[in-house]
């Protein structure tokens, strides 16, 4: 995707991608095939040893695949095909996985093959889809989110699954998988997005007969807020819906999360709260949720008419920039790059810390501006 960016923020851009260039291949050789999720004093623990099939485990390997992508060195391949291959345990295990297989192995099998044509990579990955796919509910549409007992739960986040079943229908000519991601995004569109532009993060059904019971709070603040990242997850989700079907339903959907999300960040300088529907005080910040939604905001402005295009594009850079200007860790001794992401908003240990998928949003944006990215969706 080519963007008309002026010559200063082209500048800045080529600026950003050699300090990552620097930081990232230090911490490739530091790292090897870890699993980081959020730094210790400025030292990565390995996750994949804790809990190998929590749904960040493979963030790290989708920024290695995009850096070998653009920058061709075998450092960040080796790396990433040792993730990979360390995930054979989850697949096979298959007890604790849930909806985020697609975060999991979109990054990592997926993009493997999309890079390289790795046959065993091809089926690692069409049996992660195999295993989104059930956990359809066909009385509601939905995708089952979480395990245990509360299976009427669906969330925003699901939406940046839905890749992983559009690929694998392409692969294996099955039109079964790709109607499964039509409804949940159907469904989505009908009981997550809000007319305003605003988003739930968690809505339940009946899973026996399909009513639908409520939207109980998630990370946000609180049933009804406005948690950031889940309209980052909406702007981004609902654009890719639209990239893969031509559906203007997503389309419209995606843009009009957009004007609210920019509405909102632009008043706190583009760098999101956590919750745009949240008291004053405290204030809480998440630039995870910035760097997603410029991610989207770009996938977006790649779907729009010509005279659209600059909204979304000065925005994402307006989103990016806000991070790299104050939020960003740049020694190549320390690990990770984008401080001050949170998880959630009730939780002060996962407030204002830096989480490892920051650093893969930041990383794919700074790429698409600079036609260097693949997409890993």
């Amino acid at each position: 995707m080519l963007w008309e960016i002026d010559g200063e923020t082209h500048i800045w851009a080529e600026e950003i991608w050699g300090k990552l260039e620097r930081k990232l291949e230090a911490q490739c050789l530091r790292l090897g095939s870890m699993m980081p999720y959020v730094p210790v004093n400025g030292v990565y623990e390995d996750m994949g040893k804790k809990e190998l099939a929590a749904w960040t485990n493979g963030f790290y390997s989708g920024i290695l695949w995009q850096m070998y992508h653009a920058a061709g060195k075998e450092c960040y391949r080796k790396a990433a095909e040792g993730i990979e291959v360390r995930l054979d345990e989850a697949l096979a295990s298959y007890i604790k996985l849930d909806h985020d297989v697609g975060f999991l192995w979109l990054h990592t099998a997926v993009a493997d093959y999309r890079l390289t044509g790795s046959e065993a990579s091809r089926t690692r990955g069409l049996h992660a889809a195999g295993i989104l796919a059930g956990r359809y509910n066909p009385k509601a549409g939905y995708l089952r989110a979480w395990n245990g007992e509360r299976s009427g739960i669906a969330i925003v986040d699901c939406l940046m699954n839905l890749p992983l079943l559009y690929w694998a229908a392409g692969e294996l000519h099955d039109s079964a998988l790709r109607q499964i991601a039509v409804n949940h995004t159907d469904m989505a569109l009908k009981y997550i997005i809000r007319p305003d532009g605003s988003c739930n993060h968690l809505v339940e059904f009946d899973p026996e007969t399909g009513e639908y019971l409520g939207n109980p709070g998630g990370q946000g603040y609180e049933s009804g807020s406005s948690w950031s990242r889940g309209q980052a997850w909406a702007i981004y989700g609902m654009a890719l819906a639209y990239r893969y079907t031509g559906n203007t339903a997503y389309l419209d959907a995606s843009k009009r999360v957009a004007h609210y999300f920019c509405a909102n960040a632009a008043i706190n300088g583009y760098v999101p709260l956590i919750d745009f529907r949240a008291p004053e005080e405290p204030r809480y910040l998440d630039t995870t949720a910035g760097v997603c939604a410029a991610c989207g905001l770009l996938e977006l402005a790649g779907h729009v008419k010509p005279l659209e295009k600059n909204l979304y594009v000065k925005s994402a850079v307006r989103c990016l920039k806000a991070v790299t200007d104050e939020y960003c860790e740049w020694d190549p001794k320390k690990d990770s790059i984008v401080s001050h992401g949170s998880a959630r908003y009730d939780r002060a240990a996962d407030r204002e810390v830096p989480v490892i998928y920051g650093d893969y949003f930041l990383v794919e944006g700074i790429l698409r501006l600079l036609n260097k990215d693949f997409l890993i969706w």
